[in-house]
């Protein structure tokens, strides 16, 4: 019997830096021990996932505290689907979703919560209500006064990639150099927030996985998301259960079926050295940072 020797290859585990996160009021978070589970709460109609399931005060809470319980490190709460071919809802409509939702939840968790949303009226009476994160996907180029309110309140801010509208993104995904032109678009809303007086602390970035960005496009850029850390910031991606996963899996007819697809793109995002993963099964994404961090944390002690 012959064997061929096969060269030892060495696990793609890449290095995670260390930071604190201001969150305002004198308050942070550190990021890096160890990776974060930020829990999806959809307070809307007609998000792709959820919408429609926590439309009332009372069930949007308690879905949100068993995020907390089941494993969330933060909560996520949106009042506007960014679906492909969503409508832009009125900022007066999104604050009497999600408003009462943060105060209430401010008032029975002890995670940091994130409001989701480009709006600087929605906002800011989210950090009024309790909310020290405001995630903005689309990196301040929506409403550039954002950038005030964020550096008013001293939150942190999520700066998400996104080209174009929830209506043309698809239209918008045209790259020569993928990866290269996010990093230089993220440098853009990077720097316009330094410039209007937000923090390094402040900031986490995300390359926006699912919008405007085809399918091929997420998959490389699932591959190569320790190029992120190059921005010298705390990196978010939110793979869970968006319609990129299809190319591999097939189609499904509920969003709820990609978990498991989910749980591939998420371990490879831990692996790769993110931060925090978004994702809307917290308690099985739960295992699987928990696990893909385990993998890491043998990798760099045997290196």
């Amino acid at each position: 019997m012959t064997f061929i020797e096969v060269p030892a290859t060495v696990p793609v585990v890449h290095q995670k830096c260390r930071y604190t996160l201001s969150l305002g009021g004198g308050n942070s978070l550190g990021l890096g021990e160890r990776t974060l589970v930020m829990g999806v709460l959809n307070v809307t109609p007609d998000s792709f996932s959820d919408g429609g399931t926590f439309t009332d005060v009372a069930t949007a809470v308690e879905a949100g505290i068993q995020l907390v319980e089941a494993g969330a490190d933060l909560l996520d709460v949106g009042g506007e689907s960014t679906r492909p071919g969503a409508d832009p809802v009125p900022s007066d409509i999104e604050r009497e979703r999600v408003i009462p939702v943060i105060d209430e939840l401010a008032k029975r968790v002890k995670v940091p919560i994130s409001v989701d949303t480009y709006k600087a009226s929605v906002a800011e009476a989210a950090l009024e209500a309790g909310a020290a994160i405001v995630n903005d996907i689309s990196g301040l180029r929506y409403e550039p006064n954002l950038v005030d309110v964020v550096a008013r309140y001293e939150a942190a801010i999520v700066l998400m990639h996104f080209r174009g509208q929830s209506k043309d993104m698809y239209q918008q995904a045209l790259y020569h150099d993928l990866v290269g032109e996010v990093l230089d678009e993220l440098r853009e809303s990077i720097a316009f927030a330094l410039s209007r007086g937000i923090k390094r602390s402040q900031i986490i970035v995300d390359p926006g996985i699912g919008f405007s960005k085809e399918a091929d496009h997420n998959y490389e850029l699932l591959a190569r998301l320790q190029e992120f850390s190059d921005l010298g910031f705390p990196v978010l991606v939110g793979p869970s259960r968006k319609s990129f996963l299809v190319k591999s899996i097939g189609q499904t007819l509920l969003p709820v079926e990609r978990d498991w697809a989910t749980a591939a793109a998420v371990s490879s995002a831990v692996l790769a050295g993110v931060h925090v993963v978004r994702v809307h099964a917290v308690n099985a994404m739960a295992q699987v940072v928990k696990v893909s961090d385990e993998i890491r944390r043998y990798h760099q002690g045997h290196n």
